[in-house]
């Protein structure tokens, strides 16, 4: 019992002190310039950034609109492979476990769905979060969000790591039917290969517009900079997975094919980052760990865009224009 209040203490404190670091960036005014510059280059986007980096080996912390709520989009994979390696870590799940596939799971903007026409596939936990996180499988996800017992799971294992901020409430189709304005989506064990497309072409443009609009202000499915950041540094820290499994995650995260023009954007050749993306209709995310050269350390970051009317490459600049800045600073004041 005494082993148990400890650990319980222990995690209270922890996320007191990470939350008190966060708090705190503006008080430094180093920081609190690097801050002011980070709002001046994310004018890039027409959209708004929002945006929580920590240099892990120093605990520096910058934000800005780190409390504000940010449509997750695909960067919510995240907190689904979270959940699913603590089930494997708690001898729920393996990552051998096989998971079939049904014609209902084949599900819009996926691999599976334009790969695999025919019946009688299974694949393994492993490959699923492969898949989710290296080229943000949908449909890949959403097996695994069944897997990690729905979004309602996966909220309160954030809760209880203190992360208030992040929260799932629907599938990934549940979700992309949404913003794409779809009223009347049929029961899921109607869902069909084919009926996705119809399903969105049926949507006048107008009512398209006017649910992306609406879901910009949907508190579903969204997270705050600074607890996604609070995420990925006790991901990396690996205080809420084995070592093991923390691994697991990391080098799916190192392997991520998606995104490049974002954080790696206009980071030097050969710069190692380990993240997720996320995009959907006026959404650009991209959320991860840099490695700085030699002895400066590395940082975790969150970059959340939204409501931006530009092509996605305007949001993408910003991402890339904010992740070299906080990089230039931190490589040159690594201490």
């Amino acid at each position: 019992m005494r082993a148990v209040c400890f650990l319980i203490i222990a995690s209270t404190l922890l996320a007191s002190t990470l939350a008190s670091t966060l708090a705190g960036a503006a008080t430094d005014p180093a920081l609190a310039r690097l801050e002011q510059q980070i709002e001046y280059v994310s004018h890039s986007t027409d959209g708004v950034a929002g945006v929580g980096a920590i240099h892990i080996e120093t605990g520096r912390t910058v934000s800005l609109r780190g409390s504000e709520a940010f449509p997750m989009a695909s960067a919510f994979k995240l907190p689904i492979a979270v959940q699913v390696l603590s089930l494997v870590d708690d001898g729920k799940l393996t990552l051998d476990q096989m998971v079939s596939l049904a014609p209902s799971d084949l599900h819009p903007y996926s691999r599976l769905t334009d790969l695999f026409f025919h019946p009688g596939v299974s694949l393994s936990i492993a490959n699923l979060l492969e898949l989710a996180i290296v080229i943000s499988d949908n449909s890949a996800a959403d097996l695994l969000l069944r897997e990690a017992g729905g979004p309602a799971a996966v909220t309160a294992k954030m809760r209880s790591l203190g992360l208030g901020g992040i929260r799932l409430d629907r599938s990934v189709a549940q979700m992309i039917s949404d913003w794409q304005g779809v009223r009347n989506l049929p029961p899921e064990s109607q869902w069909t290969r084919d009926m996705w497309d119809k399903l969105y072409d049926a949507v006048p443009e107008r009512d398209h517009m006017r649910a992306r609009r609406t879901e910009m202000a949907d508190p579903r499915d969204t997270a705050t900079p600074d607890d996604m950041t609070r995420l990925l540094l006790r991901i990396w820290k690996r205080d809420i997975l084995t070592p093991e499994n923390s691994r697991v995650l990391l080098d799916m995260m190192d392997r991520c094919q998606t995104g490049k023009s974002r954080i790696k954007g206009l980071l030097p050749q050969g710069t190692d980052v380990a993240h997720k993306t996320g995009s959907l209709g006026g959404v650009a995310n991209d959320v991860g760990f840099i490695t700085l050269p030699g002895d400066a350390g590395h940082i975790a970051i969150s970059v959340l865009t939204k409501a931006s009317n530009k092509p996605e490459e305007a949001a993408e600049k910003a991402i890339a224009e904010i992740a070299r800045t906080i990089y230039d600073y931190f490589v040159l004041v690594p201490r």
